[in-house]
């Protein structure tokens, strides 16, 4: 039997509490590691900014997805430029990487968005495709977003491929998951289990389904929302996470 692999994606505002008032990203790291997960999907990623690095002494000296990594492995997507540093997306792994790219998304200056995809050397021999993606804010934007993220799936991952596409979609209204599945065969861990999307925005009180976990080839086991008083202090998000298997 294949074994188990834990999935978490979280969109971590830049290390920063809500309202940017705290650097918080050493207790974030904290937290993130006791979900114990084998794959994690990060977006707002802080690769670089000189201006808070000055300002907070617990600022640490690497790019944050290196200082979250831990004994993962890790892989940057950088999405945003600007005079004090930049942000992305970020993929920690307990498999070796293999490959990656970063596929810009990008449809204007003020949202720089991108898609963040690593070949995966998987426990079982055969490579698993993970994908780490943040969307606009706007619908429309959204819809052509997903377009480009299918053809660009199409045209680089095979049919057969294990595959994993998770993190921040901004879609409060489920647009996504019908094209997705439609034209990809994949589909949203949490609402497989749960018959509904996971509410994981904003981190006082989830209601908004934005942040999602999509699966091909994988069997889910288990999935959820990790709320409540030790999150809702650490980014306006809260994370998610799926128990699974491969399905071959």
């Amino acid at each position: 039997m294949n074994p188990t692999l834990t999935i978490a994606t979280y969109n971590i505002h830049k290390g920063m509490s809500a309202l940017n008032r705290k650097h918080v990203l050493p207790a974030l790291k904290r937290e993130l590691d006791g979900l114990g997960a084998d794959l994690v999907f990060l977006q707002e990623v802080q690769g670089a900014h000189d201006r808070r690095a000055r300002r907070h002494t617990d600022w640490p000296d690497e790019p944050q997805h290196a200082y979250l990594a831990g004994d993962h492995h890790h892989a940057y997507g950088r999405n945003a430029d600007y005079q004090a540093g930049h942000h992305g997306n970020a993929l920690l792994s307990r498999f070796p990487i293999v490959t990656t790219h970063n596929e810009d998304l990008s449809l204007h200056r003020l949202e720089r968005r991108g898609l963040l995809h690593a070949e995966l050397a998987g426990a079982s021999g055969q490579p698993i495709h993970a994908l780490c993606v943040h969307l606009n804010l706007r619908a429309g934007d959204r819809r052509k977003q997903i377009g480009a993220v299918v053809e660009y799936i199409h045209d680089a991952i095979p049919t057969d491929a294990p595959l994993v596409l998770a993190g921040d979609f901004n879609d409060w209204r489920g647009e996504a998951c019908h094209p997705l599945h439609h034209a990809l065969g994949l589909t949203d861990a949490y609402l497989a289990l749960h018959g509904q999307l996971a509410p994981s925005f904003p981190a006082h009180f989830p209601v908004l389904p934005l942040d999602r976990i999509y699966l091909r080839g994988f069997h889910v086991e288990r999935a959820q929302v990790h709320s409540g008083r030790v999150w809702r202090n650490l980014s306006d998000h809260v994370p998610l996470s799926a128990t699974v298997r491969l399905t071959s």
